[in-house]
């Protein structure tokens, strides 16, 4: 299951111009889990709710970090903590125009969460 593209504006940053005016930020979520049952019941209560898993990334990115590894991190444990159909997931933090004194579209902090092994969980 993948949700990618979830936009928010929000005041992650270290800087005060961050805090203040905040920024253009995306998600992008990829899950795994057993889709066995609902390809064959097609009932949304065999598989894993999307709705449930924005609501989640909606929450903690209206939480002010001045880091996205904090918010990255945030995410990770609720959606451990509140979805633990997911045996393995990743999230993608993206930060648009970050400040590093020079062009750059982009900055991206990715983390993984479930039960499997993966080097990049925190």
């Amino acid at each position: 299951m993948e949700l990618e593209g979830m936009v928010f504006h929000a005041f992650h940053g270290c800087f005060e111009k961050e805090k203040k005016e905040g920024n253009t930020f995306t998600v992008d979520f990829r899950g795994e889990l057993d889709l066995s049952e609902a390809a064959e019941s097609d009932t949304l209560e065999d598989t894993a709710d999307y709705g449930k898993v924005y609501d989640i990334v909606k929450r903690e990115m209206d939480r002010r970090s001045d880091l996205l590894e904090n918010v990255a991190g945030r995410i990770v444990k609720a959606i451990e903590a509140e979805m633990p159909e997911f045996s393995v997931f990743s999230v993608r933090v993206s930060k648009q125009n970050p400040p590093t004194g020079g062009k750059c579209a982009w900055s991206r902090i990715t983390m993984s969460g479930g039960s499997g092994d993966n080097d990049s969980k925190i």
